[in-house]
């Protein structure tokens, strides 16, 4: 598996435009599209909260229709959540606004929104924003890149990445694009995010694919502790790469889930660095505890703990917030057994040893803690469990940008 340069347009076939359509910013773009050539098979997870916002509703309805998906069209600044019919009928009228540029039914559109809960959606600008992207779609990079900065939100940096790896001797590339700052929590986190692959796979294997790599990367990272309206994640496959069809598990899945599980986790890692008001990522690993889901379970309470966080940004080596943390996740253990570790590129350092804390070199733990990302690494001693939850540190600078969010 190669990474290289690109996002949603790297795969064979895919284009994507965006343009400045004032929805609620001024002088940015905000609106993107992602087309591509030939109908694909789909697959997409979506958020868990029981207010759901139109285009979630939209394009549930189209990922389990069974039919194809050609086109997404994305806009930033309004959520078009706790909108009502008139919500749902803004995302039918831009589903209906592709079909009349470029001929696809509109029943093959999928439509994403994030921004402002609570707003509806300016349908004539929509409409026109189709229109000029339809006639600007392009391939190559620059073209990705533009798009995944058009859905950015609170985002201070576009979060992009492809690979090219090989299935049945030919070329297969997956891409994709996210966007994602605040308001993140793990079942679905609070994110959109867009693939594209040129891989000939069948829907049901696909969504088996994409299903099984959320739950181990999206879901879990955490900012915030706000499971959002508009959670999307949203895979097309083409076919283009014309390798032989991914029709039942085995070494040719395995393979194509390999590189979405590294373009997954590679997206939610930039989305948990990039957490509002964020000065670092903040990485908890749990091994060796009596399952996987209690290492699940027990990571992501580290990660999603304020106290931690707050720790994390204060470069301050108190173990007790992330082992209090572990504590109150529900999971059973005995804390007699347990190892805890920092770690970043500067070094690592053991910090509590089979119940009680190990005398430490505060200066050292200092200087690991100021990196920009930082590890806490938990061995629990009582099984072969594991897993990683990603997340950011709490700044004054999150308290800033949420009390204005809305103005």
């Amino acid at each position: 598996m190669n990474t290289i340069r690109g996002g949603v347009t790297a795969a064979k076939g895919f284009t994507a435009s965006s343009c400045e359509a004032n929805i609620k910013y001024k002088n940015r773009t905000d609106m993107a599209m992602v087309y591509s050539k030939e109908p694909c098979v789909c697959a997409g997870t979506f958020t868990t909260n029981v207010v759901k916002a139109a285009c979630v509703k939209w394009d549930q309805q189209v990922v389990s229709s069974g039919k194809p998906m050609q086109a997404i069209v994305i806009n930033s600044g309004i959520a078009n959540a706790a909108t009502g019919a008139e919500g749902f009928a803004a995302c039918e009228a831009t589903a209906k606004a592709v079909e009349k540029e470029l001929g696809v039914p509109y029943e093959q559109v999928a439509v994403a929104s994030t921004g402002v809960i609570g707003m509806q959606l300016p349908v004539d600008r929509l409409e026109a924003g189709v229109a000029m992207m339809s006639k600007t779609l392009a391939e190559g990079v620059l073209a990705g890149t533009e798009a995944s900065r058009a859905i950015m939100t609170t985002d201070t940096v576009n979060k992009e990445v492809a690979v090219t790896f090989e299935i049945g001797g030919k070329v297969v590339t997956l891409g994709g694009m996210s966007k994602g700052s605040g308001m993140i929590h793990p079942n679905m986190c609070t994110m959109l995010a867009f693939l594209t692959t040129d891989a000939a796979i069948e829907k049901s294997l696909l969504q088996k694919a994409t299903s099984e790599v959320v739950a181990d990367t999206f879901n879990m990272i955490t900012v915030d502790g706000d499971t959002s309206t508009n959670d999307t994640l949203l895979l097309m496959a083409n076919g283009l790469a014309e390798n032989p069809l991914i029709a039942e598990e085995g070494a040719d899945f395995e393979t194509f889930k390999e590189a979405l599980r590294f373009i997954c986790e590679t997206l939610a890692k930039k989305m948990a660095a990039d957490g509002e008001g964020a000065s670092k990522l903040f990485e908890t690993t749990v091994v060796n505890a009596k399952s996987t889901a209690d290492a699940k379970t027990m990571a992501r309470a580290i990660v999603g703990s304020n106290l931690s966080k707050a720790a994390i940004f204060g470069c301050d080596a108190n173990f007790g917030r992330f082992l209090c943390a572990m504590g109150y996740s529900g999971v059973d253990f005995d804390e007699n057994d347990v190892e805890m570790f920092f770690r970043s590129s500067v070094g690592e350092l053991q910090v509590f040893d089979h119940g009680v804390p190990v005398d430490f070199d505060e200066e050292k733990a200092l200087s690991i803690m100021k990196a920009d990302a930082v590890t806490v690494y938990v061995d629990m001693h009582e099984g072969d469990g594991e897993a990683t939850a990603w997340g950011c540190d709490l700044t004054y600078d999150y308290v800033k940008i949420n009390a204005d969010y809305r103005s």
